[in-house]
Formats: C-alpha cells, structure tokens, sequence
C-alpha cells in the first residue's frame, strides 16, 4: 500500500467513526477493537492491501508512540483531582512501585525458565510489558478534572506513573545484554537509573508544572480568562521532557507531574481568590476549583490521543500475519493478564485495606499496549540484535493484541456492573 492508498484508508476511517461516533459509543465493546479488526483486515491477515513492518520503521515508530504518550500522559495528569493528598495516591502509588516489581519478577521467570530467553532478555520483556497504557485505557480512566471516581482514579495514577517507574528495568534489561552502562554489580544503574532519574524526574516535572501554574493564575487573576491554549500546553510538554533528557532524568514522570502540580498550582491560586465551582459527574460532594486550563485544551489534547490511538492500533493490525500467532506470545499473554497482574496488584495493595472491588478490577484492567510498543523501538534502537528484536516483536504485539481484544470486549460490561 503506498501513501495515497494510507491516506484514503485512513480518511476514509475518520469519516466512519465521525458519522457513526453516536452508535459506537452504544456498543458493548471499545473502539480499539474496531481499528484493530480493519487492521487486520487490510494487513497480511486479511486482504494483504498493507503491511508495516516495525523493524525496518522502528524510528518512526519510535517517534510516533513517544508522542502518543506524551500527550496522554499530560492529560491524564491535569484531570487528576485536587489537593493532592498523600493518602489518596496510596493505592497508585503502591502498584506504580512494589505492584510493579513483583509483575516484572514473574514476568522474567516467566520469560527464563518457559520461553527460554537469556536473563536480560527476560528482564526487558517483562519491563516492556508491565506498565499499564495510558493511551489505550481511556475507557478505565478519569473523564475530566474532578472526576473523583476511586476505580478511575487509580487506573488512570498508575498509568501516568508506572510508564516511569518500568524505564529502569528496561534499561537493566539492555545493560545485561550489553546495550546500556549498569556499571559494577549494577551501582550505576541503581544510582543513576532507579534513584536519580526517577527523582529529578519528579522534580523537574512538580517545578515546572507549579511555576507555569503560577503564572497562568495570576493572568487569569487579571484578565479572568484562561490561557493555557493548545500550543502552551503542548510546549510545557515539550520543555519539561527535553529537559528531562538532558538531565538524565525519566521524562515520563516529569511530564505526568507537570501536569499534576499545574492544577495543583491552579487549585491554590483558585482558593486564595475564593472562586469555586460545583464539578459535574462527580462521585464525590466536593466542590473542586474551575480550571484555568482552557477546555479547548483539554479537548484538542483528547482528539491527539484518539487519532493516535487509531493510526497506532492501524500498524498493530497491519503487522500481524497468520502465523504470527504462536503458543508462546499466547502463553505469555495469558500468564499476564491471569496470574502476574492479578498476583502483583494484590500484593502491592496489601498495605491498603478494603477497597475490594477496586483492588479486583484493578487487578484484570492492565491494559497494555502504545506504551509497550515505545520501549521495545527504544531498545531496538539502542542496538537490540535482530533475531532477538524480531522475537520481542512477536511476543509484544501478540499480547497486545490479545489485551485489545480481552479488555476491550470486558471493560464496559464489568464497569458498568460495577457503578450499577
């Protein structure tokens, strides 16, 4: 398929969803299934009209996915809910850090003792496929800024964080195979990669998220309306990431809390003028403060997430032929989505009492999928071998395809069971 034959399957499926969006939004599944069918479909699978083939594109879907998750990551930070209190990020706290050690332990011994791989290729397998996915999960996810839900709100915590949290073992990952610096018995990367770039990652992000913050207030202080239109926000992602990089520092978390500390910094100034807003499709009787984040913002942020997530999951169908599927992809898919994530998310939880119903669809609601897909171009990038590339590639797209299909026809029926 050359260009002009992409854009016309791509338009053409804009022009689909845009007419019938009312009808789809009633169906019992998510739209993602809906891309990955016609994927599919145009792909070798199907009518063969379209392979893409991601080792030879790695850089461009390197380039693609990181984007992708960029935006969804500021997004999912700007509708986190207000103040932020410590004990309220329990919970995703807890499955961004031990939830994800124990889901990257068994998922490399899973990797070295049934699929054979070598230490560091089990250990990056795993690291590629325990974060949850910030661009895929939209449906388990926070709606808007005040949207209190616990469910939610976990899902959508963790997800903004543990994109972060997974980088350092990726990282120990590549150094075993040769392709990062550990350093002697791994103290530059416990150092380095684990506690300094996870730290100032943090720091970066909180500083320059409050400072903008800071500084949006007070013009709307002045000019009572907002400013954070669709460039702004997209430079502060832009800013705190390229910073990021240059300081070493994990780029994910610091455009996740940026994110956060601007609506901190809003909720402050918003408090100290005494203006306030009721929030609509709350669970909670809290009142939180308007935002001076422009809606249009928010909004044009969500159709970059949502053409993303369809050009994306149009690759994944496209990649996939008949005998990509195998025993192995399809063991490793299902020891994830049936023992490592229920196993690690009951365990990182167990600090935390009750929260029953959370914990159990916390623990099946691991999609995972865009994010997965960046990691696994950054290692193939980095210098991962070719026959050990091709492998990771078809075990990766195999479970995330089968996390598309699996979460995506339970999400809404459990969901809806569960706010009945």
């Amino acid at each position: 398929m050359d260009n002009a034959h992409w854009f016309v399957l791509t338009g053409g499926l804009l022009l689909f969803i845009g007419v019938t969006s009312s009808v789809l939004r009633r169906l019992p599944v998510t739209t993602a299934i809906l891309y990955l069918a016609i994927g599919i479909l145009v792909g070798p699978t199907g009518l063969n009209l379209f392979h893409f083939n991601p080792l030879k594109q790695s850089q461009f879907l390197e380039a693609l996915t990181e984007v992708a998750v960029l935006i969804s990551l500021f997004s999912a930070g700007v509708k986190m809910p207000v103040p932020v209190k410590i004990w309220r990020w329990r919970a995703p706290i807890l499955l961004a850090s031990g939830s994800m050690v124990v889901s990257v332990g068994l998922m490399t011994a899973f990797g070295w003792f049934v699929l054979g791989l070598p230490i560091g290729a089990a250990i990056l397998l795993a690291a590629l496929l325990a974060p949850t996915d910030p661009v895929l999960a939209t449906d388990v996810q926070s709606r808007h800024p005040g949207d209190s839900d616990k469910l939610r709100f976990t899902l959508t915590c963790e997800a903004g964080m543990n994109d972060g949290s997974a980088f350092p073992f990726v990282v120990l990952g590549m150094g075993l195979l040769g392709l990062h610096k550990i350093g002697f018995m791994g103290w530059r990367w416990l150092f380095l990669d684990v506690v300094w770039a996870t730290a100032a990652g943090v720091v970066i992000g909180w500083l320059a998220g409050y400072g903008l913050g800071r500084v949006i207030s007070k013009v709307h202080q002045k000019y009572r309306h907002g400013l954070l239109d669709d460039f702004l926000g997209l430079g502060l992602i832009g800013v705190v990431y390229g910073v990021s990089e240059m300081c070493n520092a994990w780029g994910f978390l610091a455009v996740f809390f940026a994110a956060v500390a601007l609506r901190q910094a809003e909720y402050r100034a918003a408090v100290a003028s005494g203006e306030r807003v009721e929030v609509k499709e709350t669970t909670s009787a809290e009142t939180e403060p308007a935002p001076f984040v422009s809606s249009s913002s928010l909004v044009f942020n969500e159709y970059l997430e949502r053409l993303s997530e369809l050009v994306l999951i149009l690759l994944v169908g496209g990649t996939l032929f008949v005998n990509s599927w195998s025993w192995r992809a399809v063991g490793l898919a299902l020891f994830l989505f049936f023992v490592a994530r229920p196993v690690s998310v009951y365990i990182g939880l167990l600090p935390l009492r009750g929260l029953k119903r959370v914990k159990g669809l916390s623990a099946w609601f691991g999609v995972r999928g865009i994010g997965s897909l960046y990691y696994l171009m950054y290692a193939i990038d980095k210098g991962l071998s070719e026959s050990l590339a091709l492998e990771l590639i078809h075990l990766t797209l195999i479970v995330i395809t089968l996390s598309i299909l699996f979460h995506g026809v339970t999400v809404r029926p459990l969901l809806h069971r569960f706010w009945k």
